[in-house]
């Protein structure tokens, strides 16, 4: 492609900062880039229309994660690592509250409840045996229990008559808080160009060099915020997995508030206003999920369909109104990855399923990075 010299002198020419990707991370990276650097040019690259990974695709979970989840990752982590990784999550949301207003994002703290399906009564008891534990680790966040023991007041069917709820949890709408995101970093004078692959990039002595699937470009610094998509970009510790997600069309005098999890938290669910959100089930097939491929499934979505059928709807009628998928970045471990990987390349990536939560304090901590 050729460019005319507008074009040229406006978006290409002494590029300082190229972002690859305009999800939550990298525009807070390119807003905290700005904020340092007023003067600098900052170039957003994104593959999608809008956002392409899972920042305009997920639920909306204003979480820090479930008891069952915490517990299994205090099975693969230390407890100085699960205290740090749920500190994060907190603080980042604490930013992200602040950064556009709870108003604009459409805030609501109504708590969020984990629920237990029969064959999960070991699953339970262990939570049941770790709480006091965990909420004593999780004490110095939040200046109180995290979880407390709870009992089925929404009707459930077919689950454990035991739940755990933490007042702490809280729910957003993802559209509001992403148009309003990128409306504060174009307000800077960062550019961003949609519907561009980048397919490789080579570092030089004074610059990077970026091609992509139309054209090529030059820039000083070069941020990776792609997330789930990393891998095409020779991150190998993240791996790409898809989070299938159902809305129901508005449903009369839904006495549902707030947000719920089962299944260690594979499987999630919360009203938005009237109408019920249900996604997960990944675990259903883990290999087949590990995909970029924005489909959805009959296995994932017929099953999401019986758990509302059977267990969180069973006495009221419902129709789906909407289905997609959003590609989420995880890994061995859940800590992210913000690091540099050479002089001029930095990448901030793998949210691990917590791109709400942690998303603004990560593109924070990759702006810090990036300009050392």
């Amino acid at each position: 492609m050729y460019f005319s010299f507008w074009e040229t002198d406006t978006w290409f020419k002494n590029v300082d900062y190229t972002i690859i990707g305009s999800g939550i991370v990298g525009l807070n990276c390119a807003w905290n880039l700005k904020k340092r650097f007023p003067q600098a040019k900052v170039l957003i690259l994104e593959r999608g229309m809008l956002p392409h990974g899972a920042s305009t695709r997920n639920g909306g979970f204003a979480t820090f994660g479930s008891l069952s989840e915490i517990i299994a990752d205090l099975g693969n982590h230390t407890p100085q690592e699960v205290v740090a990784l749920v500190r994060k999550r907190r603080e980042g949301l604490s930013l992200l509250r602040k950064n556009l207003g709870d108003k604009t994002i459409d805030y609501r703290q109504y708590g969020g409840t984990e629920l237990f399906v029969p064959g999960q009564e070991a699953l339970l008891e262990k939570c049941r045996e770790n709480r006091e534990q965990v909420n004593e680790l999780l004490f110095p966040i939040f200046g109180a229990p995290a979880f407390l023991e709870a009992k089925n007041k929404d009707g459930f069917q077919n689950i454990l008559p035991t739940l755990f709820h933490t007042p702490f949890e809280g729910q957003i709408h993802t559209g509001k808080m992403m148009s309003a995101l990128l409306q504060k970093v174009l307000g800077t004078g960062v550019k961003i160009l949609n519907q561009v692959r980048v397919s490789k990039y080579e570092e030089t002595p004074t610059a990077v060099h970026i091609e992509t699937d139309t054209f090529e470009l030059t820039t000083s610094r070069l941020i990776i915020a792609t997330n789930g998509f990393s891998a095409q970009l020779n991150i190998p510790q993240v791996k790409p997995a898809r989070s299938q997600i159902l809305v129901t069309e508005p449903i009369k005098n839904l006495h549902l508030k707030g947000a719920f999890h089962l299944d260690e938290g594979f499987y999630y669910f919360r009203n938005i206003g009237n109408r019920l959100l249900l996604g997960g089930g990944r675990n259903l097939d883990i290999a087949g999920e590990e995909t970029t491929s924005m489909e959805y499934t009959d296995l994932i979505q017929n099953n999401l369909e019986r758990l509302l059928r059977e267990s969180i709807l069973p006495q009221t009628p419902w129709k789906v109104e909407q289905r997609w998928s959003g590609i989420m970045g995880v890994g061995d471990q859940k800590k992210p990855i913000v690091k540099r990987l050479s002089v001029r390349v930095s990448c901030g990536v793998r949210l691990g399923g917590m791109g709400v939560a942690i998303g603004s304090k990560i593109g924070q901590e990759l702006a810090e990075l990036a300009t050392d």
